[in-house]
């Protein structure tokens, strides 16, 4: 980053690489914070690839790697695996926080839909998701004319996942909305824009941990 801190020094990159490998999933991804949006992922399930691409659009993060898993079981594994690497990431690139804003809050309206995410990272976990879904799986048909689809209850798997991850409080919320593709297309974009804010530098607070107990933990 170019941006300085209030003793002059440049701010390091904060990036992180985590690979997970178990009997059901093989994850490997790279992040960094502080990038542009690019996201390079290689994913089997079509939805969720959108997904993290509006997460890394909105939120202004760089991420890259494989995700792979037992899909012959469900999408379960995978999804859960991947918001828990995910979260990972972002506990190790942020370090002690020291720094940063270190709270958020977005409210994205999506056509029809207006989604609400706030987040703390305070150092403990915690999940609310009112996504308001229907629990039918989304349809797709791939160039090659597969049908594939996209379980919406692992929606709250993934979120479940990033904040045991990331050890921050998460609050999704869908205040009005009838598609479940904007639903979760919006909570998505929501929540990069909250995190984005959250993990931003505060010049002002450049090297202070932003916490009164002095530590987040």
């Amino acid at each position: 980053m170019s941006e300085k801190k209030t003793d002059g020094t440049e701010w390091q990159p904060r990036t992180a690489q985590i690979t997970r490998e178990t009997k059901e999933t093989h994850i490997s991804l790279e992040l960094n914070l502080d990038g542009s949006g690019i996201c390079d992922i290689s994913c089997p399930i079509g939805f969720f690839t959108h997904m993290l691409n509006s997460f890394c659009k909105h939120g202004l993060f760089d991420l890259k790697g494989t995700l792979s898993g037992d899909l012959h079981v469900d999408q379960h594994h995978l999804i859960e695996d991947t918001g828990i690497v995910l979260g990972q990431l972002f506990a190790a690139a942020l370090g002690n926080c020291a720094g940063i804003n270190r709270n958020g809050f977005c409210l994205y309206p999506m056509d029809e839909t207006l989604a609400q995410a706030a987040v703390d990272f305070g150092g403990r976990s915690y999940l609310i998701c009112n996504a308001a879904l229907s629990g039918v799986p989304l349809v797709s048909i791939s160039p090659n004319g597969t049908e594939s689809s996209f379980q919406t209850d692992t929606f709250e798997d993934f979120w479940q996942g990033f904040v045991s991850g990331a050890k921050c409080n998460l609050h999704l919320d869908i205040l009005r909305g009838r598609s479940d593709h904007h639903k979760m297309e919006g909570l998505f974009k929501a929540a990069a824009k909250a995190i984005r804010t959250a993990v931003e530098p505060d010049i002002r607070r450049a090297g202070i941990i932003p916490s009164t107990k002095g530590v987040i933990i």
